[in-house]
């Protein structure tokens, strides 16, 4: 009989963490687990939940799982996960994000589950919330960390910071990255020229990329606050924010203050990520707090260098100067620098994009799935659940 897992997360929406869980569901069924995934419907979207449930996740509803604190709500949420468990009879339990987490793990301690994984996709120790409130979670994370067997970090530094911060011990930590399909990228990929004549850019423009949700933690207000800094040097430069989220209007803002109307197009959310990333010079990613940036690697795989933040687990993908560049977070000039020169030197790019199109194999799906699987195998094994 296969082995039963049951996922928890908080909600499927465009981005890293949701494309990480759908995708981990899939490798584990290709493998002969028995997977079933847990998220409120209503909180979700409906691509993300239409996606999983194509590539055949078996989707099921927790209604009063939200992202925010809402005691009523997630002790109703803390019922609804424990008469799934009860329902499904999972050997293993494997949470996802920061409040699934915590109330999935919490349900699986009660309900005497064998094995427990938790994968946060990042932490919240800094960017998101003050100091008082950070402590909270932290100590939070903290008494869940007690409870469970395993910790799925993205990468070696996300599980430094999480020790830093006193949570687990070594032994519980596994670092397994948010795999990037890198071969299927490339082959969806259109040519450069064509890539850009669909979006109407001009050929010989420099064009600067941000994807992602449109949301501080992502440090898009950043971007288009360095922009007139490129542009005074490279006049020909242009930025594509490719996403959607509650930022939009103040970015638009921004945008306006600054005279920068005509030159940043934000295009909304988009099914054809790797259109807009090869169409590009440089990609930004400038987070105030990333768990790996699954963006960046999809961005090398396509050979595009990067600019990034010295935040999470970033540091851990892009080798400054190898590969892309590197900032410190919150640095509008520094940001401004390092893309004028990129923008001024078409052999750095070339060469940085060389070099990122093969770091980027380290980060992609069959890496994540050799490592996912070992991680399961070996817990299997230790908790005598076959």
């Amino acid at each position: 009989m296969s082995v039963r897992v049951l996922h928890v997360i908080t909600r499927l929406t465009l981005g890293g963490s949701s494309e990480n869980t759908i995708a981990s569901c899939v490798a584990l069924a290709r493998a002969g687990y028995d997977c079933t995934l847990a998220a409120s419907f209503r909180e979700s979207e409906a691509p993300s939940l239409d996606d999983a449930r194509r590539r055949g996740c078996r989707v099921v509803d927790v209604p009063s799982l939200g992202r925010e604190v809402a005691p009523l709500a997630d002790l109703a949420a803390l019922g609804q996960i424990l008469r799934l468990i009860r329902r499904e009879r999972p050997s293993i339990i494997h949470t996802h994000t920061s409040k699934a987490g915590f109330v999935g793990r919490l349900a699986a301690l009660i309900a005497r589950v064998p094995a427990v994984i938790h994968q946060p996709h990042g932490h919240i120790f800094y960017g998101y919330y003050g100091p008082r409130r950070t402590a909270v979670f932290t100590a939070l994370e903290r008494q869940a960390a007690r409870w469970t067997d395993r910790i799925v970090a993205l990468t070696e530094r996300g599980i430094a910071e999480h020790l830093a911060h006193g949570i687990g011990r070594p032994a519980q930590y596994v670092a397994v990255p948010s795999g990037v399909p890198t071969a299927a990228l490339r082959a969806a990929a259109p040519l450069r020229a064509e890539a850009r004549a669909r979006l109407g850019l001009d050929a010989g423009a420099f064009v600067v990329v941000g994807l992602g949700r449109l949301i501080r933690i992502k440090g898009f207000d950043l971007l288009v606050r360095a922009l007139p800094g490129v542009i005074a040097q490279i006049p020909s430069a242009r930025l594509l924010l490719v996403g959607e989220g509650p930022e939009r209007p103040s970015l638009d803002a921004i945008a306006a203050s600054l005279g920068l109307t005509e030159r940043l197009w934000m295009t909304g959310e988009t099914a054809d990520v790797p259109m807009h990333l090869v169409a590009a010079d440089v990609v930004v990613v400038p987070s105030r707090n990333e768990g790996m940036g699954r963006v960046i690697v999809e961005s090398m795989a396509l050979g595009v260098p990067v600019v990034a933040t010295t935040v999470g687990g970033i540091p851990d993908v892009v080798t400054d100067g190898e590969c892309g560049r590197l900032v410190e977070p919150d640095d509008v000039d520094a940001l401004a620098a390092a893309l004028v020169e990129l923008g001024r030197d078409p052999a750095l790019r070339r060469k940085l994009g060389e070099a990122a199109r093969a770091r980027a194999e380290a980060f992609s799906t069959s890496v994540a799935n050799e490592k996912l699987l070992a991680l399961y195998a070996a817990l299997v094994r230790d908790k005598r659940l076959a």
